[in-house]
């Protein structure tokens, strides 16, 4: 099929339902010269588990496949480890193995090979002499006021901030050139670092890359959807029940389309996976459909976003109906990949080794009060602090903490 496709309508597809492109002119001469396929990286740090928001990027994924991209699928130990100690050196390798399962299964249950991607983990080129020294180059160039500036979005904020944070920009960058490519892809809270990027790479007689940005959803109490933070969003191994616990307190008011996260993530989730299934299989799709009992007016679906966008304003539409419709729709999507994880006894002893826990259970988060919200999940904030325990877990000297990181290329 996209050999069949014209540069422009590669082009298209490619940037369809970005929220920016920088560097769109670079994209296209390379297509329109037809000598060799885009080459694009997307990289995730293995932090904290990976949620629902993943099926943003992992669209677009599907999207430059079709338009006969390169792709490689950037898995960032080290990154990870680098930011304000998120992921402690010791979890690392086990959560890049727990994110390579997710990355491979959430596609594959989106009818998309995954034959055709490149996975390639950070510290397999990373750790190497050539980018050490590149590292060194970058930093005489860098201000601290740049390297701050660029990983404001991304990079977790301390009073004091770490070297590590300030590093972390500069690798970032330097991907590019280790990884071939034209491209990289992310979501909009990367564009400082992508700007970053355009600005220092020329500094080392490195090419200036284009840089695709897909929107943020936001998290079910507003704000950014976080990996770390599980009051935010929604994990991709939660249960049904789970899910609809967590829908059922977002923060949903009635008539109110700005900052809903459960109307956001119809838009920018569920409306985008319809539009993939109907391209691969030929077929028009129903839309987003609610199965609302004949006494509140009955079943209704819409085959739009905008005509759900517009039934929710006026109010013909209910938080209630909504969010009834989200929480299946969640439970659809998420069934396969939890079936493929039932079934693999060893992606379950990585997800432990990942993720473990205290004396078997999970610590509980504290709840904070509603402080006269009138929605459920109207008057929180959401924060996540780093234990102590956590911070000790990193100790160690440089060697013993490389050591522990897996290299190799998977």
């Amino acid at each position: 099929m996209a050999a069949q496709m014209t540069p422009d309508e590669k082009y298209t597809l490619i940037t369809r339902g970005l929220q920016e492109v920088l560097g769109g002119d670079q994209i296209k001469a390379i297509l329109e010269a037809n000598e060799r396929p885009l080459k694009l990286y997307w990289g995730t740090a293995p932090t904290g588990r990976p949620h629902c928001g993943y099926f943003v990027p992992m669209v677009k994924l599907a999207e430059f496949l079709r338009a006969d991209v390169e792709v490689t699928v950037l898995l960032a130990d080290i990154h990870a480890f680098l930011d304000n100690l998120k992921a402690p050196i010791e979890l690392v390798k086990h959560r890049v193995e727990f994110y390579s399962r997710v990355v491979r299964t959430m596609l594959e249950s989106l009818g998309v090979s995954t034959e055709k991607l490149r996975f390639v983990t950070g510290s397999s080129y990373q750790l190497t002499p050539e980018y050490s020294m590149d590292t060194y180059r970058l930093a005489a160039h860098v201000t601290e006021h740049d390297a701050k500036k660029a990983g404001a979005e991304v990079v977790k904020q301390v009073d004091s901030a770490l070297l590590s944070g300030l590093l972390y920009p500069g690798m970032q960058a330097l991907d590019e050139e280790y990884l071939g490519c034209d491209a990289q892809f992310g979501g909009v809270d990367q564009r400082k670092i992508f700007t970053f990027a355009e600005k220092y790479m020329p500094t080392l007689g490195y090419k200036k890359r284009a840089h695709l940005m897909n929107p943020m959803v936001p998290g079910l109490a507003g704000g950014k959807m976080s990996s770390s933070d599980p009051n935010s969003k929604i994990d991709v191994l939660d249960d049904a029940k789970t899910v609809k616990k967590k829908i059922g307190a977002a923060f949903c008011a009635p008539g109110e389309v700005e900052g809903n996260g459960v109307l956001a993530f119809v838009k920018n989730v569920l409306f985008p996976v319809y539009a993939l299934r109907s391209q691969s299989s030929g077929e028009s799709q129903e839309g987003f459909y609610i199965n609302r009992p004949e006494q509140y007016g009955g079943p209704i679906s819409f085959r739009t976003y905008e005509a759900l966008e517009e039934a929710y304003a006026s109010q013909s539409l209910t938080p209630m109906d909504l969010k009834s419709g989200v929480t299946d729709e969640i439970n659809k999507l998420l069934k396969p990949i939890q079936e493929f994880y039932v079934a693999d006894k060893e992606w379950q002893e990585i997800a432990e080794r990942a993720y473990p826990v205290e004396g078997g259970k999970a610590k509980k988060e504290k709840k904070k009060k509603d402080k006269g919200s009138r929605y459920p999940g109207g008057g929180a904030e959401m924060k996540v602090e780093q234990t102590e325990e956590e911070k000790k877990e990193v100790g160690g000297s440089v060697e013993e903490a490389m050591g522990q990181l897996k290299v190799g290329q998977q």
